[in-house]
């Protein structure tokens, strides 16, 4: 708004006119940095075919945010990039919290949605660190196709393989992108190999790269054989024209293998290859199209997100080769089959309506929650029906009713209000307060139930307490939030050490949330060594019979349970299993829960170092009840005492977990690095070199791999990087066992100290 400036002699002094020029700019200013992006929030589509979700997904630092910020801007949703390091004070769009800007990662799954040809994309990006692998899980878990980021240097890595299996475990079709080629040693002839050899993936190249490294100009489309460069300051301008002279034989090679590869697992196609027809570009394209939507091909393209070149290609790409949501069958359960499920018969599958309109009745699944100052935000996938704002949805597992007051579609950290949504769609719903992974309706009769989301069990513990003891209720309130938020986070009261412990997926996983409680909550909070997830079991099977009695006056307390403790396979050693194999009214039916429960608890802490037991199979084959003193206690106790039984006559080990670990650095460390893995017990499985660097794959005890990452930085001069994830639990060296069982026996004997203390207070 601007002032005009009056005199009553019309006479401006000279201070009056810079005062009003002043003024003016000032306000020109504000205006600028008020001034919307060139971005207009689009109407919805109602074509489903017009509607892709898509999420990016990667190795750390493969460059899955600059994508996705270079994807806003070709398609409008921001009128400026930023690069993800934050340098100029503002950083990436995606990476709105303040700890992603400063380290450079995306911690937090983040949605937006943008339009590109009159398609709706809804987009996830995700975080590539192993330590919020959670994140990548429910994002994949709700999306219908997935962007798979590669550095055209590091190539397959560890957390690509991880990717890999989380899209495989979904049935999340999915296209290649091979970014930095601007890269030195980029090479992404080698990396579309690993994605053969290392994913199993029926891969071919879709672009050809025009130069390499610093001399990396444009791209070749295989498909349509033309050549394409990206012009203007921040190649926002796509100019097509022929394919270089040197680089004509080699298109139609590469045009060749592309046909070769999608007509293996397409029939159309291939009939057109045994007539020994050229394929047309439409029927190519709608062969890769087929091939990829059943997860049999994954095109493969090309470019560099940093340098401006290939996003927009890939973009055509997820519109010509990513399913819609009609395209993609999502399922929900049966809950009202009680009678079914005591028959021992599995819950019906119910095939959810994709169609956008209000037909069928609403179903949506509830995949993140975000707790702000003002409420939770739950991300919702919309799979069936419409919901309108002001409606009424109910939560099908807790049956609670609850109104949508607030219905947004999300931009990063940012809401848009929308009034309705429809199948398909990614919406957040503000102040309804329920858990991740629960379900949605609209009709309170409609009893089913999306499949939940899988979520990895914490691989390490440390110690936690707020610095200040007054800060117990800010520290309360960022644990409730933070729990609920992820549930890879989790936290306990140790009952004999008398401390709280945080559980994670590692140790930049907990490093995270506690600076989240400074910054966030201002609860500086005091950690404590890391701790090692270690598992209890049994190393051949012991036979059991318990007898528990006791009586006191009137009616007491008998079971007897008779079976066998047993180990499970390896690759079952995280399990623990109940198995029914009575046979009369020995044990009446009605006690069998309890004998479950019995044994379960049991199972919480063992014996041997106060670790959870795990790998064991509770075989019960008979017992014995009393017509009067039988009750469910009296079996829950008889089962604890049969575990208790196995222990004093069985032999018993523990487990520890191993990780898969993946070092990058140059090829002169290579010896040295290898060297500190050794030294760490670790098993070295497999090695790669290529041009200057090296890879080298090992597994080692996660209670080994502490204090490796800065060992790493100094003994490669900054240059090493690695990741790591959960493989499997085995034995524990003997050494580690002994180590273990002393420090639970120091502590049981301050604990009894304890207890002696306060009896004489």
């Amino acid at each position: 708004m601007f002032y005009s400036i009056t005199t009553k002699s019309c006479q401006l002094s000279n201070l009056a006119v810079r005062s009003a020029k002043r003024l003016k700019t000032f306000w020109d200013v504000r205006r600028s940095y008020a001034t919307p992006t060139r971005f207009v929030t689009p109407a919805q589509h109602y074509e489903l075919n017009k509607i892709r979700n898509i999420g990016i997904s990667a190795h750390i630092d493969s460059g899955k945010t600059t994508v996705t910020e270079r994807i806003l801007y070709y398609t409008g949703r921001i009128s400026e990039m930023h690069e993800v390091k934050g340098k100029d004070n503002v950083g990436a769009t995606m990476d709105s919290m303040e700890l992603e800007r400063q380290r450079g990662i995306t911690i937090q799954s983040a949605a937006t949605y943008t339009v590109w040809k009159d398609y709706n994309i809804n987009i996830i990006d995700t975080p590539g660190h192993v330590d919020f692998t959670v994140e990548v899980e429910r994002a994949l878990r709700v999306l219908d196709g997935a962007v798979l980021v590669l550095c055209s240097v590091g190539g397959v890595q560890s957390q690509t393989m991880t990717v890999n299996r989380q899209m495989k475990r979904y049935g999340v079709p999915c296209v290649a992108f091979i970014n930095k080629l601007d890269r030195l040693a980029a090479n992404p002839l080698r990396v579309a190999g690993q994605l053969k050899a290392k994913l199993g993936h029926n891969a071919a190249l879709l672009h050809l790269p025009i130069g390499l490294e610093s001399d990396f100009a444009g791209l070749v489309d295989v498909v349509e054989k033309r050549a394409i460069y990206f012009d203007g300051d921040f190649g926002e301008t796509i100019r097509y024209g022929e394919v270089p002279k040197d680089m004509v034989e080699q298109t139609e090679e590469y045009h060749q293998r592309l046909v070769e590869h999608v007509s293996n697992v397409d029939e159309t196609l291939g009939e057109i290859f045994l007539e020994e027809r050229k394929p047309t570009v439409d029927e190519l394209k709608a062969a890769i199209r087929r091939a990829t939507l059943k997860r049999e091909f994954t095109p493969v393209f090309l470019g560099s997100a940093l340098k401006n070149k290939g996003v927009q290609p890939l973009l055509d790409g997820v519109i010509d080769y990513m399913p819609n949501p009609s395209e993609i069958n999502n399922y929900a359960y049966d809950d009202d089959q009680e009678q079914v499920e005591e028959d021992g018969e599995e819950r019906k599958k119910l095939l959810m309506s994709p169609e956008r309109s209000g037909k069928h009745p609403f179903c949506g699944l509830a995949f993140k929650l975000e707790a702000g100052k003002f409420g939770q935000l739950t991300y919702v996938r919309v799979y069936q029906g419409m919901l309108k704002k002001g409606e009424n949805i109910y939560n099908t597992r807790t049956g609670r009713k609850v109104k949508v007051s607030r219905l947004a579609r999300m931009h990063a950290n940012q809401m848009e209000d929308v009034n309705e949504v429809y199948a398909g769609d990614i919406c957040a719903l503000f102040g309804v307060d329920c858990a991740s992974g629960d379900s949605f309706v609209t009709k309170k009769d409609l009893k089913i139930s999306m499949e939940s989301i899988f979520v990895p069990d914490p691989v390490i513990s440390m110690s936690i307490k707020p610095k200040d003891p007054l800060d117990i209720e800010k520290f309360s309130k960022a644990v409730a939030r933070f729990t609920k938020e992820d549930p890879t986070f989790t936290l306990y009261y140790d009952t004999d050490n008398k401390e709280t412990i945080a559980n994670g997926m590692g140790e930049l996983h907990l490093e995270i949330y506690s600076q989240r409680m400074e910054r966030e909550y201002g609860c500086p909070v005091v950690m404590g060594k890391p701790k090692v997830s270690f598992r209890e079991s049994i190393v051949s099977p012991c036979e059991f019979d318990y007898l528990h009695k006791k009586q006191s006056g009137g009616s007491g307390q008998f079971g007897r349970v008779i079976g066998v403790l047993e180990p499970l396979p390896p690759h079952e050693n995280t399990r623990v299993q109940f198995v029914d194999e009575t046979v009369g009214t020995n044990i009446p039916k009605q006690f069998v829960s309890h004998i479950e429960k019995g044994f379960r608890k049991a199972c919480e802490k063992g014996w041997l170092c106060g670790q959870k037991i795990s790998g064991v199979r509770f075989r019960l084959q008979d017992g014995q009840s009393h017509i009067v003193d039988s009750n469910e206690i009296s079996f829950i106790l008889a089962a604890e005492g049969a575990m208790r039984q196995t222990f004093e006559d069985g032999a018993w080990h523990v487990l520890e977990p191993i990780m898969s670990v993946e070092v990058t650095a140059p090829s002169e460390f290579q010896g040295t690095v290898m060297g500190q893995l050794n030294r760490r017990k670790g098993l070295i499985v497999g090695t790669d070199e290529n041009e200057g660097w090296f890879v080298v794959a090992a597994e080692v005890p996660l209670n080994n791999m502490f204090g490796f990452s800065s060992e790493l930085r100094s003994l490669t001069q900054g240059k090493g990087e690695f990741a790591m994830e959960y493989s499997r639990y085995t034995p524990a060296p003997q050494d580690t066992q002994q180590e273990l069982m002393t420090i639970h026996q120091e502590s049981l004997g301050q604990g009894q100290q304890q207890q002696a203390k306060k009896k004489k207070n």
